[in-house]
């Protein structure tokens, strides 16, 4: 192959002989350069498409994320207001079981029942053998459904302990109502009930009450619980008390050195009401005892040793 040369300066011409290998060298480089420029564009528009993609995933990723710290943090605010509202739930239940607690105690007390047999103050006693244990999947345990269920629980033996105490208020009460005893603590019958000899006439007369002899100043005691109906002195009595005690029962305190209650006063079983004296119509210091039952005397030493059944 020869390529010839012009010079357009001198007009003159210059040819060169290529051999073999000179044009192939040639062609190649005519041809090679147009697809090397064509493959490294290509090349290039290649990896801008890539960057591109990943820039879209990217921002892709960026959003997600951001979208779902968005839904993390209000899971958190709802959870810490349940967590509040169970901790609140919590502290109401707690309030309720201290309650049931001083109740629980009240009622040991009413019941008089043995020092220690009942002991709120701690947590109830409990063991035994192992015989089995079960798996319990506490992922799936709803909270507030076990506390739904507690406090149920709970209302319930609220209101058992609650009856109970009404019936041994009750109870209570019908003991303290309950007439027996003597009306003082210590002394002894200086005059039974019924027929004798009056001991300023030395007649035969009836004597409507016991006689119980002491220390002057010493305390007379009710025998049960009820309202005083009437104090003050009476012909005969001297200074006395009266005491209305329900189903038709009435006792009288006599002779008296002073009355310690007025109309009205609600008095219990054993409550000191007067001191003993030698008021009214009396030889010395003792009280003059007498049971009425739905207006008649009846005989007070039935009652001395009344015990229930």
């Amino acid at each position: 192959m020869k390529v010839i040369l012009i010079n357009r300066r001198h007009g003159g011409s210059r040819s060169i002989e290529l051999g073999r290998w000179s044009r192939a060298l040639l062609s190649l480089c005519c041809l090679g350069l147009p697809l090397g420029m064509a493959t490294v564009g290509y090349i290039a528009g290649q990896d801008s498409d890539a960057r591109s993609v990943r820039g879209a995933a990217l921002d892709g990723l960026q959003d997600e994320l951001e979208e779902q710290s968005a839904e993390l943090t209000q899971l958190q605010g709802q959870a810490e207001l349940r967590l509040q509202a169970l901790t609140q739930s919590l502290a109401e239940l707690q309030a309720r079981m201290t309650r049931l607690d001083a109740l629980g105690e009240h009622l040991t007390v009413m019941a008089d029942l043995e020092e220690g047999e009942f002991d709120f103050s701690r947590a109830p006693a409990m063991g035994g053998p192992l015989a089995g244990e079960f798996d319990v999947d506490y992922t799936s345990l709803d909270l507030v459904d076990e506390l739904g269920q507690f406090e149920a629980r709970l209302s319930d033996r609220e209101r058992q302990l609650d009856i109970l105490e009404s019936l041994l208020s009750n109870r209570k009460l019908d003991e303290q109502s309950w007439l027996s005893g003597q009306p003082v603590a210590k002394g002894w019958i200086s005059s039974p009930y019924g027929k004798r000899t009056d001991p300023f006439s030395g007649k035969l007369a009836m004597h409507d009450g016991i006689d119980f002899a002491g220390k002057e100043g010493s305390d007379v005691l009710a025998v049960a619980a009820g309202v005083v109906t009437w104090t003050g002195s009476k012909s005969g009595y001297g200074q006395m008390v009266e005491v209305s005690h329900g189903d038709g029962y009435v006792t009288r305190y006599a002779h008296n050195k002073q009355n310690l209650v007025a109309p009205g006063d609600v008095v219990r079983k054993g409550e000191p009401i007067a001191l003993m004296g030698s008021s009214g119509r009396s030889t010395g210091a003792h009280v003059h005892y007498e049971v009425y039952k739905h207006g008649r005397s009846v005989d007070p030493s039935s009652y001395l040793r009344r015990t229930r059944r």
